[in-house]
């Protein structure tokens, strides 16, 4: 089992400076250790991953400041950009960082967000996955052509030429199970959120079936899963710290999704009723928030279902010194399943032994409350998205 580390911003009232500060902290940190690589994905127009407007700018700095980690963007919106300005910014971050450069490609899916080419987003999906062919020829070197003015099309070859032969490539899953079959068609990797271990478990066996049918090795696929991370060493202690962060991380994400209708017709009771699920659900079944002992229970059961990767989500909204001096301990759990085929090697003795419950969704009381009246819930959309 891979551990890398994943930035993704809640809202907080730091400056910008400190949080690319603590942003190339974490990178140094971990650079020696045995983390895999380190993510930043595009967001655009609000503080909720603002400090993430171009991944390759960020990952340049990166480049400089490490020498082992990948520097992955996770993600890059393609119908936002052209594939040429792709290809030859992160050539670019290629050759500072000596090879080390991936790209994990998203659709995008705010409205708002699609100010750069608007005619994209009713097709954002044929754009994406339709670029990505485009984007692996330019990355070999091939000349590939473009319209140009006049109507012309225009042969393109980019520089500077990358260091690495082949960019690897993640497709971002969010809520289309459609979306694991075309990653096994395109022969790319897949980053993922576990909303159910169960629904995980049957997109890996689909992704697993595409790729072989498409003629690629159903192995060498990756499928990572990102998580909220925290590891502590007093499972209460923990409990309090992450409380408060987790809460406005999801007070942040329900004010995203405001804009979905079923969503937006929820009551103020109703929403924070829902917050205080998925904060439980959050911590309990699809984290690593916790002590080691309960976080391994949740490395496990994410191994068993066929997950190589764990991407640390760090960045949720607890201090900056407190993440940082939290490393060597999500290091420990790290080093614990770096065996071949994620064999887990013993633990220390602890005095604070805890299992994680049961991996379900959510516990079954809240949800048969939250969801009560079914397809008719407002709630309905997060237990079904």
């Amino acid at each position: 089992m891979e551990f890398s580390v994943y930035f993704f911003a809640a809202n907080d009232d730091r400056p910008f400076s400190d949080r690319y500060r603590f942003i190339l902290d974490v990178a140094r940190a971990i650079d020696p250790l045995g983390f895999k690589a380190i993510w930043t994905p595009e967001r655009h127009f609000q503080e909720f991953g603002g400090s993430f407007p171009n991944p390759s700018v960020l990952s340049a700095a990166l480049a400089v400041a490490t020498e082992r980690l990948e520097l992955r963007a996770g993600s890059i919106v393609l119908p936002h950009h052209h594939p040429v300005r792709v290809a030859e910014e992160w050539a670019l971050v290629d050759q500072l960082s000596g090879g080390r450069t991936a790209l994990c490609v998203a659709t995008g899916w705010h409205s708002g967000d699609f100010v750069f080419y608007p005619d994209n987003f009713e097709r954002r999906r044929e754009v994406a996955f339709g670029t990505i062919p485009v984007l692996r020829r330019l990355w070999a070197g091939e000349t590939v052509e473009f319209p140009g003015p006049g109507g012309r099309m225009l042969p393109v070859r980019t520089y500077p030429r990358p260091h690495r032969a082949e960019l690897p490539l993640w497709i971002v899953h969010s809520s289309n199970p459609a979306t694991w079959v075309t990653a096994g068609e395109l022969g790319t990797n897949v980053l993922a959120l576990v909303d159910s271990w169960e629904r995980l478990e049957g997109n890996i066996a689909a992704y697993r079936k595409a790729r072989a049918e498409a003629g690629h090795d159903p192995r060498t696929g990756v499928v990572t899963v990102g998580m909220h991370t925290y590891v502590g060493d007093d499972e209460e202690k923990v409990r309090a710290l992450v409380a408060d962060p987790v809460r406005r991380y999801i007070d942040t994400f329900l004010t995203q999704k405001s804009n979905d209708a079923t969503a937006n017709a929820m009551t103020p009771a109703e929403k924070e009723e829902l917050a205080k699920v998925v904060a439980e659900d959050f911590y309990e079944r699809r984290s690593l928030l916790g002590t080691e002992e309960k976080c391994a229970a949740v490395v496990r059961r994410a191994r068993d279902t066929g997950v190589d990767e764990i991407a640390c989500m760090v960045d949720f909204g607890l201090p900056f010194a407190t993440v940082l001096d939290a490393l060597p301990r999500l290091d420990a759990l790290r080093a614990r399943f770096a065996g071949p085929a994620g064999v887990e090697s013993p633990a220390p003795a602890s005095t604070h032994p805890r299992t994680a419950p049961p991996a379900g969704r959510v516990p079954s009381a809240a949800r048969a409350a939250a969801s009560a009246g079914a397809a008719d819930s407002p709630m309905a959309w997060y237990y079904d998205r």
